[in-house]
C-alpha cells in the first residue's frame, strides 16, 4: 500500500490544500479560515457559551476556549461571564462584525472557485461523500 492509498493521508492533504485557498483569501483581514469559521459560528449563536459553541463546531471546550481567547486578543470577540458565573459567553465585537462583512465575499469567492473546479455535480458529490464519513 502506498501512502496515497491511505484515506486519512489523502483527506488530510486535500484539507490542507483547501484550507490554504481560504487562508490566502482571508489573509488581508488578518484571520485564517479556522478563525473566520469560529467567528461566523459565534455570530450565528450569540451570545453563546463555550460549551454550546464547542458542540456546534465539534471541538472540545478547552480548544474552543483557547481559540476564543485568541479572537478576543485580536479584538474580534467579547468574552463575558454568563448567567452561571462558571460559564463564559461570547459575542462578536464591532471589529469582528467588520471582519465578517469584509470576509464574506472573499469566502464566497473561494467557494465559487472550488465549485468551478469540481463542477456543480462534483461539488455536491463531494459534500455527500464527506457527510457519509
Amino acid at each position: 500500500m502506498t501512502k496515497d492509498l491511505c484515506h486519512c493521508i489523502v483527506l488530510r492533504k486535500a484539507s490542507r490544500r483547501v484550507s490554504s485557498y481560504y487562508d490566502e483569501a482571508l489573509q488581508p483581514l488578518g484571520v485564517n479560515i479556522a478563525q473566520f469559521s469560529l467567528l461566523r459560528n459565534i455570530n450565528r449563536m450569540a451570545p453563546v457559551s463555550l460549551t454550546d459553541l464547542g458542540q456546534r463546531v465539534e471541538l472540545d471546550r478547552s480548544t474552543v476556549g483557547r481559540n476564543a481567547k485568541v479572537l478576543e486578543r485580536m479584538g474580534l470577540v467579547d468574552i463575558r461571564p454568563g448567567k452561571d458565573q462558571r460559564e463564559a459567553t461570547l459575542t462578536v465585537s464591532e471589529a469582528g462584525q467588520a471582519v465578517l462583512t469584509e470576509g464574506a465575499p472573499l469566502w464566497d469567492g473561494v467557494q465559487a472557485g472550488i465549485e468551478s473546479r469540481l463542477g456543480p455535480d462534483g461539488a455536491e458529490q463531494l459534500r455527500r461523500l464527506l457527510a457519509a464519513l
